[in-house]
């Protein structure tokens, strides 16, 4: 669905991403691991849009897509949840909701206003509630259910978990499992190396802009010295 071929970005004169190739296949939930710092959001953020290569390309569905402006790769069917959060403080749970609500790119609306609710009870019981109101947690999941009400072909996850709560940490895992069953593809980024390959098809490591070790989840967890030493573990 997605791909990269030699994609650099820079800020400023910070050589960031130094060449990536990357596959993000339809259907296929896939791991992006590496230290703080290596580089994983702003491969996300050049990915969609946000940040623009230097060079390289980032193709669609075969079609070349680089550089196009955030609205337009989301129209691609591309759901994000990006690390933050990024919800509207001002408006209701319900509101944060409902405006993101549309079919997916093939005309499904298999992710309701309802299906959410039943996802995230919490979240049924702050309909009216700011999202300056909510916890950390209940922010995560608005940001996550807002996602999905754009019934997306791909999910991007950045630090779904971070700062949370055991409990809602659990939580969020249990919905990432959900939303792999129902055949979205996921790209996930998280600091718990172990519930990332637990929880994808594929992974891969990411140092200094670089993509070091890629392959089966599976395979990687039978290599824990070499995620050793790549993640600092």
């Amino acid at each position: 669905m997605i791909e990269t071929r030699e994609l650099n970005t820079y800020y400023g004169d910070s050589h960031i991403l130094r060449g990536v190739d990357a596959q993000l296949p339809g259907a296929t939930a896939v791991g992006l691991l590496g230290r703080n710092g290596m580089g994983k959001t702003t491969f996300i953020r050049t990915l969609m849009g946000y940040v623009r290569p230097a060079s390289g390309q980032v193709l669609a569905d075969g079609r070349n897509v680089t550089g196009w402006a955030p609205e337009r790769m989301a129209r691609l069917g591309i759901g994000y949840v990006p690390e933050g959060r990024g919800i509207f403080p001002n408006l209701s749970v319900r509101e944060n909701l409902v405006m993101a609500a549309r079919a997916g790119v093939d005309g499904r609306r298999d992710w309701t206003f309802e299906r959410v609710m039943a996802t995230f009870p919490r979240l049924s019981e702050r309909l009216s509630h700011g999202g300056q109101q909510l916890s950390g947690g209940e922010q995560q999941m608005l940001s996550i259910g807002r996602a999905l009400m754009t019934n997306p072909r791909l999910m991007i996850l950045d630090e779904a978990t971070e700062g949370l709560a055991p409990l809602v940490v659990a939580e969020i895992w249990r919905v990432i499992a959900e939303i792999r069953a129902t055949g979205i593809a996921t790209l996930i980024v998280d600091r718990d190396w172990r519930k990332v390959l637990h929880h994808t098809d594929r992974a891969m490591v990411m140092e200094k802009g670089l993509i070091t070790l890629a392959g089966g989840s599976a395979e990687l967890l039978a290599q824990p010295e070499a995620l050793a030493q790549r993640l600092g573990v």
